[in-house]
């Protein structure tokens, strides 16, 4: 084992990355911009982003969706549809198209910073656990908040297909329709489009992001496939978890 102290001038010559410089430096140089994560750790500015672009999100679907007619389609599709009347199917579309824009903001930022935690506590556990590796929460909030940093490219992407398409028009099944359930035929299984939906560029793009943030913390112990098997080892339970509700509830 090697103890020799590292040169102070040596230290010095590493900059530090500026937090905006952090914030794109992960999605195009994302070795070195973890690296100097993990030697000065924050998570709050793109934490921030992260919500803004959510809550931007939100907005702009609530101003193009056509809420009246998704819950009628949605109310149009359950199995409990045969057993309404046209008036409880009225009534129905009434309560759901008033309740819907105040339900996106709820459930689309509550839901996100759920996720956004439950990732990050999970990770360092895994990590932790499963690679070795010792470091703090705070380590492991920041990793996991610049990963999510892809959302500076899906959002967007997002609100660009809102207000390109048709008023009310966007597939909210899968908007941006980079995952495999894209292939699938509408009458397919409730299973197999979950399964489909896992396979997603910015699902994986986020997951090797995770996987070079954490090998950052001590690239000795994890060393070539390592971090990238605990990452993705998770993300097929995951995957078990998911088709498996869906193959029940179907």
């Amino acid at each position: 084992m090697d103890t020799t102290p590292v040169p102070a001038s040596e230290v010095q010559a590493t900059p530090n990355l500026s937090p905006i410089a952090r914030i794109f430096g992960v999605l195009f140089s994302p070795k070195t911009t973890f690296e100097d994560i993990v030697r000065k750790p924050s998570w709050l500015l793109p934490f921030v982003i992260f919500i803004a672009l959510i809550i931007a999100v939100c907005v702009s679907l609530n101003m193009r969706m056509n809420w009246r007619e998704y819950v009628s389609q949605q109310i149009e599709k359950s199995p409990q549809a045969a057993q309404l009347s046209a008036d409880q199917k009225e009534q129905r579309v009434e309560a759901g198209a008033k309740m819907a824009p105040t339900f996106t903001y709820v459930f689309g930022i509550g839901l996100q910073v759920i996720i956004f935690f439950a990732a990050a506590l999970i990770m360092w556990g895994a990590y932790s656990l499963l690679g070795g590796i010792s470091t703090n929460f705070s380590t492991a909030m920041g990793i996991t908040a610049h990963a999510f940093m892809t959302s500076i490219v899906s959002s967007p992407l997002f609100i660009l297909i809102l207000f390109l398409k048709p008023y009310g028009t966007v597939d909210l099944e899968n908007p941006l329709a980079t995952n495999l359930a894209v292939l699938l035929p509408d009458d397919s299984a409730k299973w197999l489009v979950a399964l489909c939906k896992s396979f997603d560029i910015f699902v994986f793009w986020i997951l090797i992001l995770l996987a070079v943030g954490f090998t950052a913390v001590n690239p000795k112990k994890l060393k070539g496939a390592k971090p990238f098997a605990i990452v993705f080892g998770l993300w097929a339970v995951f995957v078990v978890i998911r088709v498996g509700i869906a193959f029940i509830m179907s």
